[in-house]
């Protein structure tokens, strides 16, 4: 009958063990599942640009080009820039004149003559993250 107790002991143990990694299990998917949900959103916080005027590789008519950048999140203004690289490879700061709605960065491009131009932007997005890019662009 000794034997039948100890075998008895050794099921209920095995029982209490699982009992107590279940826990930790439960928890343990939660917390994958939140990271899995919850990066893409950081990932989004970047100020990625989405869409530009002009466009990527676009040939305009100048000599006045209107810009016209939109992000993928609200930016902080005052610690943005934008650049012209014109075709004889000077640069030009170019003005940021508003801001209409967040994430979106207005300008006005004068005096462009027929060739190749680059738009180089930086932005600080809320989030903290800088994020740079350009937009090169013909003038007929």
């Amino acid at each position: 009958m000794t034997a039948h107790f100890a075998e008895g002991e050794i099921g209920l143990d095995k029982r209490r063990n699982i009992w107590l990694f279940t826990p930790w299990l439960v928890v343990a998917i939660l917390v994958v599942c939140s990271i899995t949900l919850f990066a893409p959103q950081v990932a989004l916080a970047h100020a990625v640009l989405v869409s530009s005027q002009p466009g990527v590789n676009s040939t305009v008519t100048g000599p006045e080009v209107a810009v016209l950048l939109k992000y993928s999140s609200r930016i902080d203004l005052e610690h943005s820039t934008l650049t012209l690289l014109d075709p004889d490879g000077k640069v030009v700061k170019v003005a940021i004149e508003s801001e209409p709605e967040p994430g979106l960065l207005t300008a006005k491009l004068t005096g462009l003559a027929k060739g190749a131009y680059v738009l180089r932007w930086q932005v600080l997005a809320m989030d903290g993250h800088v994020t740079r890019g350009k937009v090169p662009f013909q003038v007929k």
